[in-house]
């Protein structure tokens, strides 16, 4: 079995270090990558940090996260199996935003499930046998 992380996972950590504990139950038998569109996202959060502190911090968190894990490109493979849930969520009653449908995509080419953060499951749920991991959150 394995993980992708969505962008929303990462976010959770971030807002709430207390999840890592759980992220790291999650994962401990769970083969774990990065869709090339959630390291764009993440990316962006650097570039857009309100200070020049927060964005290195946040590029050293980047950093951190790709040394341990593999990034999965958006190749040929990945881009028919969006093109097919694209057509199937349609059919279904409406897409998934695209960035989201590029990580499902990522998952389902690989057979991996989904990492989400609390709340950032109502997409990936629409996705036909997609296997979703939500955080939850701490109580």
């Amino acid at each position: 079995m394995g993980l992708v992380v969505d962008t929303s996972a990462l976010v959770a950590l971030e807002r709430e270090p207390a999840h890592l504990g759980r992220v790291e139950a999650h994962l401990a038998n769970e083969t774990v990558a990065l869709p090339a569109i959630v390291l764009a996202e993440m990316l962006v959060g650097v570039r857009l940090a309100a200070s020049p502190e927060c964005a290195a911090a946040r590029q050293r968190k980047v950093e951190a996260l790709v040394s341990r894990v593999a990034v999965v490109d958006f190749d040929r493979d990945v881009a028919a199996v969006w093109a097919d849930l694209f057509v199937t969520l349609r059919d279904l009653g409406g897409a998934i935003p695209s960035n989201d449908l590029a990580v499902a995509a990522t998952a389902r080419h690989l057979g991996f499930g989904v990492l989400v953060g609390p709340g950032g499951e109502s997409h990936f749920a629409r996705v036909p046998d997609l296997r979703v991991v939500t955080l939850v959150p701490s109580t």
